[in-house]
């Protein structure tokens, strides 16, 4: 039979004490910064579809939100599109499809697979309009 005391000395007590054990660190948002020009121009005059919205906006963040040392040219990191297309949830051929769409729009262009030059405002004229010129990559 075991001793009392034993028993106790492993019993632990359902209140937690906060002071003992290794402090958890509270979680804390990431913030991306995105111009105001992509709310009130973009998305007005261009109907993006959802999908096309996310590829921009992972894009725009992988090239001008995230440390990257391509930025001054405009260029995001190699990437698979199918991880991307898991992150997303969608299919693999809608996401080639948005890209196709953005491409047509002169938003990104495709330098390959996995790899695309982003504009920093979105479209050529606005490029030009706030002053934004792109070191040449190749």
């Amino acid at each position: 039979m075991q001793d009392i005391r034993q028993i106790i000395q492993k019993h632990r007590s359902k209140k937690t004490d906060l002071t003992v054990g290794p402090q958890k660190k509270p979680k804390t948002a990431t913030i991306s910064e995105i111009p105001d020009l992509f709310f009130d121009e973009i998305l007005v005059n261009y109907k993006l579809t959802r999908i096309e919205i996310l590829t921009l906006m992972y894009l725009y963040r992988m090239v001008y939100c995230r440390p990257n040392i391509y930025e001054e040219h405009g260029v995001s990191p190699i990437f698979k599109l199918s991880e991307m297309a898991i992150t997303f949830q969608v299919e693999e051929m809608e996401l080639r499809k948005s890209i196709y769409t953005l491409e047509n729009f002169r938003f990104i262009e495709t330098i390959r697979e996995g790899q695309y030059f982003v504009r920093k405002y979105f479209t050529e004229d606005n490029d030009k309009a706030y002053g934004q010129s792109y070191d040449s990559f190749l």
